[in-house]
């Protein structure tokens, strides 16, 4: 009688029970839903024309001159001249008479930020800052008023030829009592601006603003190319003394709209040892941001302006569009992205708000650089776009805001980064902002700030809800806003912590007049796993 064969396959059963175990039982060890994640509080602090983030444009300085004359122009305007001279390192002017004079100090940038350290005034006069080609054909003027060491008020002048385009007041509630000693602080917000005076110790408080486009558009870039910057003084009688004049890209007085620099796949752009970002540099209300380039060491908090970036579309101006999503096409080569077109509210009768493919060969992440954008079809209330190729799907998809009832996050894909973006998911529940795809593991996620104090956590492409964001001190308290922009980016092998979020507050500028989007202050966040 034959006997059975053994059944073999029994000696090996508790491996293959093993197997099974981690193939069925736990499809997802090492993955770790982004819910899951503690982040914690490592640092915050507000760049208020941070002296230490400037970008230099030009200066004048006085005790560092050598053939003055001739480094710094001076123009005369009218029969009478002051006298200009340099007195313990500062320049004077001064006159007996009435007189006008213009110190050349550099080109023009609309986007800059411009200072005047005043040491002193006597007498009755204006002083401020000329904007004005080499023959004075046209004049674009920023006087602030004085008697003696106080503050009077503030007008913009402008002219073309010998016509007087505008003559206007644009001071606020000047304190009787705000003198002009100090730093006078012009922030140039391409179709507006913004005076402030700051005193030592204190911050900048704003004594004048203006919406200026409708009488001279300096976008235009024909004044970039031809118009020069001066030292401008207006003397009934008296005396000026001025340490230093500068021009320079500067952080402004909040940021916000942090999106990290990536890849064309969404991979975090992690070069020499930085992440990479925009913000928005924060002057007043929409349209007057300017979209600003950050770097910093994720393993601290030295977040650093690397530059500016200004759009063109091909219509002669240079739009200070901001909340952009920019990556680097590795396989074509070339800087790309979307931005959403807010410089419409610089022309509303004209212009609509929509998003736009921007693009550039040079890289756009250091000093002044301007990146070509041009429209899509995507025209409406849209905004806070994030775009990537999946490569599995061989599909570009955007996540992005649109106004529902309200800003609810939405998915589109196409197949073509730039055209025929078609909806996929969405619109969510919840109010959206800042919203951004990223990598926890190896899945993809899509991040959400909202309106609920809450961050919420969605599936990709689907939106799906899985969660909200576990953090340690959120960057809100009870008496602010909470549509932050999430910005969670993992970091590869190696570093001492595996996710960091770098993220802004809404809390607006003090002093600042009528409707303003003028926050806010960066929060540093380390990530780790439970």
């Amino acid at each position: 009688m034959l006997k059975s064969k053994p059944k073999i396959w029994i000696k090996y059963q508790p491996s293959i029970v093993l197997i099974f175990v981690f193939l069925f039982a736990f499809p997802a060890m090492g993955q770790v839903s982004p819910d899951k994640i503690n982040f914690v509080r490592q640092g915050a602090k507000r760049l208020v024309f941070d002296e230490n983030q400037s970008i230099p444009l030009a200066i004048l300085d006085p005790g560092n001159s050598v053939g003055f004359s001739a480094m710094y122009p001076t123009t005369h305007y009218g029969n009478d001249g002051a006298d200009v001279g340099i007195e313990d390192g500062h320049l004077i002017i001064q006159s007996e008479k009435e007189t006008e004079t213009g110190i050349w100090f550099g080109g023009f940038n609309p986007f800059a930020t411009y200072s005047m350290e005043v040491h002193g005034t006597k007498g009755n006069g204006e002083l401020g800052f000329e904007f004005s080609d080499a023959k004075q054909e046209q004049r674009f003027l920023i006087k602030i008023s004085f008697e003696d060491s106080l503050i009077t008020g503030a007008r913009l002048s402008v002219f073309a030829g010998d016509q007087v385009v505008a003559d206007e007041s644009m001071a606020m509630d000047i304190d009787a009592s705000e003198k002009i000693k100090g730093k006078i602080v012009l922030q140039m917000l391409g179709s507006g601006l913004t005076i402030f005076v700051k005193h030592t110790g204190e911050l900048p408080k704003v004594i004048a603003q203006s919406n200026f486009n409708t009488y001279m558009d300096l976008r235009n870039k024909s004044y970039l190319q031809s118009f020069q910057s001066k030292v401008y003084v207006h003397l009934k009688e008296g005396r000026v003394e001025v340490k230093k004049a500068e021009m320079k890209l500067s952080t402004g007085i909040g940021l916000a709209d942090i999106r990290a620099i990536t890849y064309e796949n969404g991979d975090p752009m992690l070069d020499q040892g930085r992440l990479w970002y925009t913000m928005s540099i924060r002057g007043r209300a929409l349209p007057h941001h300017i979209q600003g380039v950050f770097s910093m060491d994720p393993t601290v908090f030295d977040v650093k302006l690397e530059g500016i970036i200004v759009f063109d579309r091909n219509d002669g101006l240079l739009r200070n569009e901001v909340a952009s999503h920019i990556f680097y096409d590795r396989e074509n080569n070339i800087w790309r992205g979307i931005t959403t077109g807010f410089s419409a509210y610089a022309n509303p009768s004209k212009e609509k708000k929509q998003l736009l493919a921007i693009e550039s060969k040079k890289d756009p992440r250091f000093g002044f650089s301007i990146m070509k954008a041009a429209p899509f079809g995507m025209v409406g209330d849209i905004e806070d776009p994030h775009i990537l190729f999946d490569t599995e799907a061989k599909k570009w998809r955007m996540l992005a805001c649109e106004n529902n009832g309200g800003y609810k996050a939405i998915v589109l894909e196409s197949d073509s980064w730039n055209r025929n973006y078609k909806r996929m998911a969405g619109p969510v529940e919840h109010n959206s902002t800042g919203t951004s795809i990223q990598k926890i593991g190896d899945k993809r996620y899509c991040f959400s700030g909202s309106s609920e104090r809450k961050i919420y956590i969605y599936s990709y492409p689907d939106l799906k809800e899985v969660g909200s964001l576990n953090m340690d001190l959120p960057p809100w308290d009870e008496r602010s806003g909470t549509r932050v922009w999430p910005n969670v980016v993992q970091l590869p092998e190696g570093y001492p912590f595996k996710y960091v979020a770098l993220m802004m507050d809404r809390f607006n500028y003090p002093s600042q007049s009528g409707p303003h989007w003028s926050y806010g202050a960066v929060y540093l966040y380390h990530g780790f796993e439970e």
